[in-house]
């Protein structure tokens, strides 16, 4: 399974009001540069290519923010499926080993986190193949 990571400035942007958890449209795009916890907006590490399957900017995670108990849960809709077309030649799309959480709705795009894929390798999603990122019913907590 892979681990969330959190970029330093999410810390930041939450005592700044830079994220509405419940109401902002938070995406995963895909990327194969390793983020560093001092990236801050979309792009940065950059997005793999729009391709065969694969839109930039990645997807929409259906968020929503409860509180119970002094504890703060991040959950999502539905696990992110994409799957691999052959529209302009039989690449499909990728290569890619992170997914990037970011705030599409923060005014610079703002970065939440990060998950490194296990297995210490890059994937390729070819022609028909679907990538499924398997998220769990909760993203975090804050406690």
């Amino acid at each position: 399974m892979a681990t969330f990571s959190k970029f330093d400035c999410f810390v930041g942007d939450l005592g700044l009001e830079g994220h509405q958890l419940n109401t902002d449209t938070l995406m995963v795009y895909l990327t194969n540069a390793q983020p560093v916890v001092g990236n801050t907006v979309y792009n940065t590490p950059a997005d793999i290519a729009t391709k065969n399957g694969y839109t930039q900017r990645g997807k929409d995670v259906a968020n929503t923010w409860s509180q119970a108990a002094g504890v703060g849960t991040l959950a999502i809709g539905a696990d992110l499926v994409w799957t691999g077309s052959t529209v302009t030649d039989a690449t499909g799309f990728g290569p890619f080993r992170w997914a990037v959480l970011f705030n599409e709705d923060n005014a610079t795009d703002a970065l939440i986190g990060w998950w490194t894929y296990p297995g210490g390798a890059s994937i390729t999603v070819m022609d028909t193949e679907t990538f499924t990122f398997d998220m769990t019913t909760s993203l975090f907590t804050v406690t």
